[in-house]
């Protein structure tokens, strides 16, 4: 009998692609939508443009899947996640804001919903495999199974998907991750499959495009406060909630008058203080080492001593030379080959060796010159 796989079909043409391949190579193949997020329940109202179309962009989706599963001969399946979106992606997401940090929800996304909670509902349908339209490649070996980068650079995924656990990597396919995106595209051409041309999905996992200073208000009151120049203590304008903004963002701040241009250093949390800096010079945000709490390692085997990697501090970012240490299970104290501008706590740190994802955690202290900066 052939291996059963268990696909997420969004409705994009990444996953409907994926459908092809997987059947093409001979698998037995079930699509399943996910739905995840409920606007209506969730009090999704400020900040979505789409509160007035007839027909929500879920159900939309849901229509663009379940056309290319009738176009490939394919049964297609519908799941609910909502509450378990909620409950262990949309609170910390929500929690980390109302920290005044920027945290990466794709990540946690596809740990606790892609690949957990779709991976449990998969199993109950007797799946050998789930598979995803994610840009990444997996190996699979007797011992350790082993994540690589995507073959298209400008699409690689594995910087979301550096939470995944052997098992899940075990139970994981992802068939397009030996192709470009325009030969995605060409092979949905190819096929007159009805999303060949649909825009790739943005915005937040699961929910999708919103104004994020709007959105954010229906869960977290906006609270004024004070934007300081760093360099001289004064106030030099207000924001609107620390939340709403980023380590290194140039753009939105509204600081009249002379100086500029300015751009975030950092936030003082427990008084609701923006810092900023002008001009060009990056030297309140070059850092040289981090702590990265809460790492996954993909692989079983941890390293022992300094071990020299690279690492991304942001999705797209070039990879950056450094040298970690384990300092207890999920723990790593990162240093750096060259001073890395806007490490944000928050954020997700991802490693690499090579083509291989090694895994990765959160960002929580950053350090310059052996001094902690107190003040991100």
């Amino acid at each position: 009998m052939s291996q059963r796989v268990v696909l997420g079909l969004s409705g994009g043409v990444d996953s409907a692609v994926a459908a092809y391949m997987l059947k093409k190579q001979g698998y037995d193949v079930i699509c399943v939508f996910m739905r995840n997020w409920d606007s209506q329940l969730n009090n999704d109202v400020l900040g979505n443009p789409t509160n007035n179309d007839p027909v929500c962009s879920q159900e939309m989706d849901y229509n663009d899947a379940k056309a290319v599963a009738d176009a490939l001969g394919l049964e297609l399946k519908r799941v609910d996640f909502i509450k378990e979106y909620w409950d262990h992606v949309f609170t910390y997401f929500l929690d980390e804001y109302g920290k005044g940090r920027t945290p990466n929800p794709d990540i946690l996304c596809n740990k606790e919903i892609k690949f957990k909670a779709f991976l449990q509902y998969a199993e109950e349908l007797d799946a050998d495999y789930i598979a995803t339209g994610h840009y990444a490649r997996v190996e699979h070996h007797d011992g350790d199974d082993v994540m690589l980068r995507g073959v298209d650079g400008n699409k690689d995924q594995t910087y979301f998907l550096c939470q995944l656990n052997q098992h899940q990597l075990k139970k994981s396919l992802f068939p397009i991750g030996e192709l470009t995106k325009p030969e995605v595209r060409q092979i949905a051409h190819d096929l007159h499959l009805p999303v060949a041309d649909k825009k790739d999905s943005t915005g937040i996992c699961f929910i999708g495009e919103r104004d994020f200073r709007e959105f954010l208000k229906n869960y977290i009151p906006a609270k004024p406060g004070k934007i300081v120049d760093y360099a001289t203590k004064k106030v030099i304008g207000e924001h609107q909630g620390i939340m709403y903004y980023t380590i290194g963002q140039r753009r939105g701040l509204e600081i009249g008058g002379k100086g500029g241009p300015w751009f975030v250093i950092g936030k003082e949390y427990d008084q609701n203080i923006l810092y900023v800096a002008s001009g060009d010079s990056n030297q309140w945000l070059l850092s040289d080492e981090a702590l990265i709490t809460g790492v996954n390692w993909i692989s079983s085997t941890k390293p022992e001593g300094d071990f020299d990697c690279t690492a991304k501090f942001r999705y797209r970012q070039k990879d950056n030379d450094v040298s970690i240490r384990f300092i207890n299970e999920d723990t790593i104290y990162v240093t750096f080959k060259k001073p890395i501008k806007a490490v944000t706590p928050g954020q997700a740190a991802v490693f690499y060796d090579g083509e291989v994802c090694l895994g990765g955690g959160t960002i929580d202290k950053v350090y310059h010159n052996n001094k902690e900066l107190e003040y991100l």
